[in-house]
This record gives C-alpha cells, structure tokens and sequence, in this order.
C-alpha cells in the first residue's frame, strides 16, 4: 500500500480555516490553532497573500487531508524547516543549473526549431545579462558550453540574496523548468509560470507537432503543470 493511499491519509479533523498576523508573518489557523511544520514550527508564511492561498488548500480537503497533493504546504513546510540549514547547497544548485541552462542549448537542425528556440530564449538570455549580470553563452546540440565564471557567481550572488521562501521557490523552478535563468524570470515576475513551462518545453512541442504525444506523457505533462501552477501562486503570493 502506497503511502499516498487514503488509508494512510489523516482525517479531516477541523471545522473552520483562517490566517491571522503573527509579528512579520501570516499564520494558518485551524479552528484557531497554528498547526506545525515536520520540525514542530508553526506553519506561517511572510505575506498575506501566501497565507490566503494556503487556507484554500487546507479549506479544499474533504474528509481526509491529503498532505501529499498539498503543494502550497509542503513548500512552505521545506521553506521553514529545511531551506535555513541548506541555504549554501541550495545557492549551488542555481549556480549548476545556470552553468548548464536549458536557454544556452540550441538544436543544430532543423532550422524552424532552431528559430523557434531563439525566439523563446534570447530574449531570456538577454534579460539575465541586462538585469542581473548573468551572461550565457550558447551551444549546438548535447555539447557543453563553458560558461563565465563571473556569471555564475552572479547567479550564486542573486539565489543567495533572496529570503528563505524565494529560495524555495527558486530551486523548485530549477527541476520544474530545467533552468535557472526561466526560474528566476518567474520569481522576478517576468514570466508567467505556465508561459516558463511552455519555454523550457520547445523542443518537445515540436516532437509532439511532428509524431503525436501518447497517453502517459499527457498524463506526466498535466502533473507537472499542476506544480507549475502551484509555484506561479507561490511567487505571485510572496509578491503581493
């Protein structure tokens, strides 16, 4: 039996749903009580919008709670307990992505996905060199390309500025998307999370145009973008 099976599940054992200020934070309430993180923290968040977007998931769970498909709460839960005490493993993991960024790899044929690569991603390349000193240099094919060691340590200095649950979001974005530089567009707001997806998917959106897509990729695709709509509500959450 998988842990995810709703015999496993704990019950639904709250009437009413509610935040409440908590110094510089929002917490979560459950029939006025703050429930607690793994690590026995209570589940608060830094803004009010995040905080509201948290009491829907915990407001749409029936009569089991499905911790497992609540996305928002299980972020924030690795935002509080476990993103403090791996801050500089988090910080190298965006310097990773970005020495190896999905928008630095261009296809050496056809010519129309190529175009169609560039058109999506440099724009994005330019972004990051402009704003945030973050200059990438290109490749053909599966090759590795170099990148400038000042630039990644821009990246590292960009992950490493931001608050706890920015960092969060910024890693969940590396595995979602395959790149830093589409990760950081979203936590900047300048892409939407499911425009970002569509991006970091090029390549196999021409597949599909070419051969079709079967059932199980349908089904993997839609799972993902449930977490990209997660991380989207996430950082407009931390933004408002």
């Amino acid at each position: 039996m998988s842990e995810a099976s709703p015999h496993n599940l704990p019950k639904r054992f709250y009437k009413s749903v509610a935040i409440a200020p908590a110094g510089d934070s929002w917490q979560l309430e459950l029939d006025g009580r703050t429930p607690k993180t793994p690590d026995r923290k209570p589940l608060a968040v830094p803004s009010k919008a995040l905080a509201e977007h948290l009491a829907k998931e915990w407001d749409s769970q029936k009569e089991i709670i499905d911790l497992p498909n609540m996305t928002l709460t299980r972020r924030a839960n690795v935002a509080l307990d476990r993103t403090p005490v791996t801050r500089s493993e988090l910080v190298d993991e965006v310097k990773k992505y970005a020495g190896t960024d999905l928008v630095c790899y261009l296809a050496d044929g056809p010519t129309a996905l190529r175009e169609r690569q560039e058109a999506h991603f440099r724009p994005l390349r330019d972004w990051a060199g402009r704003n945030h000193g973050i200059l990438l240099m290109t490749t053909e094919g599966v090759m590795n390309a170099p990148q400038p060691p000042a630039s990644l340590e821009a990246a590292g200095a960009y992950a490493a500025a931001q608050d706890d649950f920015t960092l969060t979001g910024l890693v969940l974005g590396l595995n979602l998307y395959g790149s830093a530089v589409l990760s950081m567009a979203v936590a900047e707001g300048e892409l939407n999370a499911l425009d970002a997806h569509d991006i970091s998917r090029v390549d196999e959106l021409w597949q599909i145009e070419q051969w079709g897509e079967d059932e199980w990729a349908q089904k993997r695709v839609a799972d993902q973008r449930r977490e990209v709509e997660a991380l989207g509500l996430w950082f407009s959450g931390l933004k408002s």
